[in-house]
């Protein structure tokens, strides 16, 4: 690691600069560096800092990031703006979604793959619709590169993006960045996939707005599909270093979806994941989250991920095979029945 905590001098990610027994035991002054982080972040793309919150400004309503946008103000995700006291969508509208698809032959490398029903599916193919827009800012996101994207070329409606589906498509995961900053176009596009037999899925950060959130969580059990909740953090403060942003609608949303999860427990209605990222989300960190897990349900499925460096932790090491069998272990204990590592190509 090339950078040095700031308060106490240990090795940290150069652009984070805060380590985890500092964010633990002294979180308000951790705070000051992760704002900094995460603000250099998104200057880099032009994004806003923070959530616009303008006394006068017009509340998006979309996600938990609560924008209330000024004129000439852009929201958090960048995709929405106050023209003439009106807000504007770019994108993310049932007309109009930024994202770009591809067909994956089933099985896939999906979060809940080994307990989907699209496990089974050989010759079927999975629609992946990758939203090119998130409500959160992680310092280590695997799939930064829609930052750099632009709408031209890059959208479609919700009817198009429907059409693409075919004899062969048994399921659709709406991910990305992530789909919470668009998920009228998400939904719009679920609902006519759902009618055509297709199976809807969604890998989130659950930052969704609890309506939007709800009815995507009705959509997946309607249609045979699977809501794949990632967990980053439980410590809300470990959960702003890593991510710009706290956890509380992150965590509500699952509970009310794991609530559900009797409704329908195979295939499961609600999966649940964590990146293993290296000297922040430790096995003590797992395990409280997967208290958490349990304490919903014990039942829902847990996926513990290897992490691999990228964006801005790319001088973190891979998880190590010490570090997944020690989480593993610690959901396990934490009284979650089913807890499994996936990318273990990845573990070093």
């Amino acid at each position: 690691m090339r950078g040095r905590c700031r308060i106490c001098g240990a090795p940290t990610p150069a652009h984070l600069e805060v380590c985890l027994s500092c964010i633990r035991r002294k979180p308000e002054e951790a705070l000051t560096y992760i704002h900094e982080a995460h603000r250099s972040a998104r200057e880099e793309f032009g994004l806003p800092a923070f959530p616009p919150d303008s006394p006068d400004g017009i509340p998006c309503g979309l996600c938990a990031r609560n924008c209330r946008i000024g004129e000439g103000e852009v929201g958090y995700c960048g995709l929405r703006t106050v023209r003439d006291g009106k807000l504007f969508h770019v994108a993310g509208t049932p007309e109009r979604g930024f994202l770009h698809w591809y067909k994956d032959p089933l099985p896939t490398n999906c979060v809940a793959d080994w307990v989907c029903a699209g496990h089974t599916k050989r010759g079927y193919h999975n629609l992946a619709v990758f939203y090119a827009s998130c409500s959160l800012d992680c310092l280590f996101c695997q799939n930064w590169h829609f930052r750099t994207m632009s709408p031209e070329g890059n959208t479609m409606s919700a009817e198009e993006l429907a059409d693409l589906a075919e004899e062969r498509t048994f399921c659709v995961c709406f991910f990305g960045g992530d789909p919470s900053s668009q998920m009228p176009h998400a939904l719009a596009s679920g609902r006519l996939l759902a009618e055509r037999g297709v199976a809807v899925c969604w890998e989130t950060s659950g930052q969704a707005s609890p309506k939007l959130m709800d009815e995507a969580v009705e959509l997946s059990l309607r249609s045979g599909g699977t809501v794949k909740f990632d967990i980053k953090a439980l410590d809300p403060v470990l959960h702003q270093a890593l991510t710009g942003s706290i956890n509380e609608a992150t965590l509500e949303n699952f509970r009310r979806a794991g609530e559900r999860f009797e409704e329908r427990p195979e295939p499961p209605l609600v999966v649940a994941s964590t990146l293993l990222v290296p000297g922040y989300v430790d096995a003590e960190e797992v395990g409280r989250i997967a208290k958490f897990i349990a304490d919903v349900d014990p039942r829902i499925p847990y996926s513990l991920l290897a992490f691999h460096p990228d964006f801005l932790f790319f001088d973190l090491p891979r998880t190590s095979r010490g570090h997944a069998l020690e989480a593993v272990g610690a959901a396990k204990s934490a009284g979650l029945e089913e807890v499994r590592v996936g990318n273990i190509h990845i573990l070093s």
